[in-house]
């Protein structure tokens, strides 16, 4: 019997959530990606939304893209991020420079990046969604996989829980390096580890009228 290859990414996004503290976890293949959904979840339609001047490009252009405007502020650390943040005045955090035990704030949407060569978790490429909505959860799940439930499409029952969504699915080859990875992040006792928040400078975006 082949066995279902999402199973994979369904059993990594249970490792987050036992060492996050999340109820529910939904991995995507990119951190921008995961600010997109989330913040069309929350739906932002004309909406303004505080972001950083100093932080990752991308920020700014998911609010956008999900319908919002962007209201620039002056981070109190200058030219460098550290941790995560809210999008206010929504429950989206941008948690891109956080991933450590019992992270997970109950009521937000928080949005992690294991890409690139400074994160805990080095996937080459990912994200993920932490959430203790249910609702919240089974739409981010559909909306990342094309409107897809985790089953051959074939199969597929397009009418059930309909959603218009997007090709951010993580692989199942990304998830099952994940899965692998996350036991760096536990002693040999089963206790977790404690990460020290990522601090980065990024340019100030605030200048450039791209985002205006």
């Amino acid at each position: 019997m082949v066995r279902n290859p999402h199973e994979v990414t369904k059993f990594f996004e249970e490792a987050l959530c036992d060492y996050t503290g999340a109820p529910y976890a939904v991995a995507v293949d990119n951190c921008s990606n995961a600010l997109f959904l989330a913040l069309k979840y929350y739906n932002i339609e004309d909406t303004q939304i505080d972001v950083p001047s100093h932080t990752y490009p991308s920020v700014p252009c998911e609010v956008i893209h999900a319908g919002g405007k962007v209201n620039f502020y002056h981070n109190i650390r200058g030219n460098k991020l550290i941790g995560g943040y809210v999008l206010t005045p929504t429950n989206v955090v941008d948690s891109s420079l956080r991933f450590t035990a019992d992270m997970y704030l109950s009521g937000y949407s928080m949005c992690l990046s294991f890409t690139g060569p400074y994160k805990h978790l080095k996937l080459g490429k990912g994200g993920a969604i932490l959430t203790d909505n249910k609702e919240a959860y089974e739409w981010f799940k559909k909306a990342r996989f094309s409107g897809r439930s985790e089953c051959s499409y074939h199969v597929d029952n397009f009418d059930e829980n309909p959603v218009i969504g997007w090709n951010f699915y993580m692989s199942s080859e990304v998830s099952a390096r994940g899965l692998l990875l996350m036991q760096q992040f536990y002693n040999p006792d089963g206790s977790k580890k404690h990460n020290e928040d990522i601090e980065l400078p990024y340019p100030d975006l605030s200048k450039f009228k791209l985002w205006q």
